[in-house]
């Protein structure tokens, strides 16, 4: 049984092995798993683990590492096999997790009220008032039913004798949760058998209980609940998280920019006006929630946010000041802290912890230093875990002196040999290797105690014989499968039932943030498509033969440069198509991200609006937007491969497009996307039309079949013509035709319609600038073309499409105004203007 992939398994007896006992046989909740992994080849492993790769990237599933070269890219890492756990285990455990984080919770209750552990010599008085994390403006705040501590996580360790150990508590926003449930939904599909087969215990009743928790826990006065997920933004390292938890659980994603407190209530800013919110879920570390009274250099917070904490009148999870409890100094004082407040021992131990601030501590961790391992007392504390054996003479003596020149910064704790778990190496064909793990365990309060989470985030060292895991260190994560004692029911967030208080009308909590960023989403994606059109354009007239080339190239290449696209002529340059480097900086306007007109440039600026909207975004539009993303990462090298990727990144467009318009509901977010596209499109298209109908008479005549190409029109005018192309018809079909989706008139007739939609959801007046533009073009007498001779009415037009220009961006700085003037940053960052 199972003899081919354990023949070459290492496992060593001074270590406890998830898989197999000390025999090396599989153990019995492993044994379905391990005999389903040996009967697969090692072609099918190799391709589940390249479907892992391309699941995460096609989801978009990162974790930022500041100052990493992968920058917000860095794919998260998911190992092929799964940690899993028999129910018999589990039951106690999570048992024990669940009495931990209530004794968490009655810590913060004590120390932001009576001190009564203080006062009675449970805890030293240096350890609580000495750290960064106490928050004095934060004592006396009763929060909403008596719960400090909503969200609670452990890092848990199994010792060589299978008992598990607390290596540390995570109490302020505990992260990995939104990770594990992607883990989840990747591992499933990679190993759908076998995940039926063990009945592992699906995680959607946790996350139920998340929502439900925060929804009795809330002051709501009687209304629909609330609830936001407060993120610091996408530059922060777990950022995916934030924005996927916050479209699982249906709460909206806000920044502190997002909300205002008044009358000490907090209002979310949407498009509709202001709404009150009754639960935060944050994300952000609570120094930086206020800074009126906790950091003041603040620019994440939301000033006034603690007075209304005081007042009763919001959630916020977890409570301020409960970033207090991670420190690993508190550890050896909590069995007799869970005897005063529980009256009850503590069932899950921490590592053995000695806080150096105690002369006896001190004095037992130099004596036993080989044994320890030194790590820093305070979470604010940037210090990597130092391993005492590993320091000797000098080094050792200057590690000694360190400690005895602050003590109370430093906490010893027991070097626990981890456990280990199998991992199936990235290029090793069939084979898998021991490695050690730390296991994250999640808790949540509801109104009938904390719900466990049954799973968990599974971290893996990336090398063997790595005692530190970590996933800034390019640690693996695993998936953790709870093994059911009974077959499991799938079940969902959905409510069974709604009430007539659940029902919201739609669109009401966008915030205006995230309505100006779908505007810029609008405008960036249609700008994406205008400049792969007009390149493609330009390329394939470039490899012609012929005198054709020369005559059409140089009305294309001046598009080109108005648009921003290719840079400026320098003055003595008379022949633009002959210049040297021409196909050097038609190549970069493809894929240099320093050329600022280039179309990488464009897609990296749509990519940071969709990133602020990403909760917004449906699986497939995030995925075409990764697909664009990932054909421009390596530059073109000629003009063939350059083609291939203005082709490609055409049709990702069209798809961008197909998904704003089927694949969105109709709100007011929907609305401004649509409205951002129809801006760009009219600003684009009057743009390139003045530049032609402003230049000489031969060079207009030439222009004419590229023009309806770049307007995606080309198609139309062959099919009701049937001729080459003259101005009169291309001109009409380009302007003046309303049933043209691609003319001026067709712009600014849809655009006109969501800007009075606009008026009538969200009520503030409609600009009227393109009403004014569309009077002065309907005005227009086009019969003026219809001699040989049309150079005035050319330029007549031109000053007509010049006005139309003018009042888009009018609009434009309108809309801002009325709806997005108090967001500090969006994704605006230059245009044509």
């Amino acid at each position: 049984m199972s003899q081919e992939i354990l023949a070459t398994y290492p496992h060593s007896p001074n270590r406890f092995d998830e898989m197999v006992d000390a025999e090396g046989v599989p153990r019995p909740h492993w044994a379905p798993f391990v005999d389903r992994l040996d009967s697969l080849p090692a072609e099918t492993l190799e391709r589940r683990r390249r479907f892992i790769r391309e699941s995460i990237e096609a989801d978009g599933v990162t974790y930022n590492v500041y100052q990493d070269p992968a920058g917000q890219r860095r794919h998260w890492q998911l190992e092929l096999l799964p940690l899993i756990l028999d129910a018999e285990e589990w039951g106690p455990l999570a048992e024990a997790l669940a009495q931990r984080a209530r004794l968490m919770n009655a810590i913060l209750a004590d120390l932001y009220g009576p001190q009564t552990l203080i006062a009675e010599g449970l805890i030293p008085p240096a350890l609580v008032f000495g750290q960064h994390a106490y928050r004095w403006p934060c004592h006396g705040i009763q929060p909403p039913g008596g719960i400090f501590l909503h969200h609670y996580a452990a890092d848990l360790a199994r010792a060589a004798d299978g008992g598990w150990w607390v290596l540390g508590d995570r109490s302020q926003g505990p992260s990995g949760a939104g990770y594990s449930l992607q883990n989840r939904l990747i591992l499933s599909r990679t190993f759908p058998d076998a995940f039926r087969e063990l009945e592992v215990t699906p995680l959607a009743d946790y996350f139920r209980a998340v929502q439900e928790g925060l929804a009795r826990f809330a002051p709501t006065d009687g209304e629909a609940p609330l609830a936001v997920l407060l993120t610091p933004g996408p530059y922060n390292e777990t950022y995916f998280e934030h924005t996927f938890l916050s479209r699982y659980l249906g709460f909206p994603l806000v920044e502190g920019q997002d909300l205002t407190v008044r009358d000490d209530t907090v209002y979310l800013k949407t498009l509709r006006g202001l709404r009150r919110v009754h639960a935060i879920y944050r994300r952000l570390d609570d120094d930086f929630c206020d800074p009126l009274e906790l950091r003041s250099d603040s620019a994440l917070g939301i000033p006034g946010l603690l007075r209304a904490a005081r007042a009763g009148r919001v959630l916020i999870a977890n409570a301020l000041g409960s970033g207090l409890l991670e420190t690993s100094a508190l550890l050896g004082f909590l069995p007799a802290i869970a005897r005063r407040l529980l009256g009850e021992t503590l069932r899950l131990p921490s590592v053995a912890s000695w806080w150096c601030g105690e002369e006896p501590a001190l004095e037992y961790v130099i004596q036993h230093l080989d044994e320890l391992v030194i790590k820093p007392a305070y979470p604010s504390m940037r210090m990597e875990a130092i391993f005492g054996h590993q320091h000797k003479g000098e080094s050792r003596r200057k590690l000694i002196e360190r400690i005895e020149a602050q003590p109370h910064a430093y906490v010893a704790q027991e070097w626990v040999r981890l456990s280990q778990a199998p991992v199936m190496g990235h290029r090793q064909k069939k084979r898998i290797q021991p490695r050690s793990f730390v296991m994250r365990l999640f808790a949540t309060a509801t109104p009938d105690g904390y719900s466990v989470m049954p799973g968990g985030l599974t971290r893996v060292s990336p090398r063997e014989g790595d005692e530190v895991v970590s996933m800034q260190r390019g640690g693996l994560s695993k998936d953790t499968w709870i093994r059911a004692s009974a077959p499991v029911q799938r079940n969902t967030l959905l409510k069974s039932r709604l009430g007539v208080i659940d029902l919201i009308c739609s669109g009401a909590e966008i915030p205006s943030r995230v309505g100006e960023n779908l505007y810029w989403m609008g405008r960036y994606s249609q700008r994406c498509e205008a400049t792969a059109r007009m390149l493609r354009a330009v390329m394939a007239r470039t490899g012609d033969s012929g005198g054709e080339p020369n005559e059409v190239l140089p009305g294309l290449l001046q598009a080109c440069q108005r648009l921003g696209m290719l840079p400026a002529p320098d003055e003595d340059d008379d022949d633009e198509a002959e210049r040297p480097d021409l196909e050097k900086s038609l190549l970069a306007a493809v894929s240099d991200l320093s050329a600022p007109g280039s179309l990488a440039t464009c897609l990296s600026r749509l990519s940071f609006a969709a990133s602020q909207v990403r909760e917004r975004l449906s699986s497939d539009n995030w995925h075409a937007l990764n697909r664009l993303q990932i054909m421009l990462r390596t530059p073109s090298e000629d003009f063939e491969e350059a083609l291939g990727t203005l082709d490609e990144a055409m049709q990702e467009a069209f798809a961008l497009a197909g998904f704003a318009m089927d694949d969105m509901t109709r709100d007011e977010g929907w609305g401004f996307l649509i409205i951002g596209r129809r801006i760009e499109r009219l600003a684009i298209h009057a743009v390139t039309l003045q530049g032609v109908l402003r230049a000489e008479r031969w060079q207009r005549e030439r222009s004419l079949e590229w023009l309806l190409e770049t307007g995606n029109s080309i198609v139309t005018y062959r099919a009701r013509y049937r001729r080459a192309p003259e101005i009169l018809p291309v001109l009409h079909l380009l302007i003046f035709d309303a049933t043209n989706p691609h003319s001026i008139a067709f712009q600014l007739e849809n655009l006109r319609r969501y800007l009075f939609r606009n008026t009538r959801m969200l009520g503030q007046p409609r600009p009227l600038q393109l009403d004014i533009a569309a009077d002065h073009l309907h005005a227009f007498d086009l019969t003026r073309f219809e001699s040989d001779d049309h150079d005035e009415a050319s330029e007549l037009l031109a000053d007509v499409l010049a006005d139309v220009e003018s009042a888009a961006y009018e609009v434009s700085d309108e809309l801002h105004r009325q709806y997005f003037s108090h967001t500090a940053q969006a994704a605006r960052m230059g245009g044509w203007q």
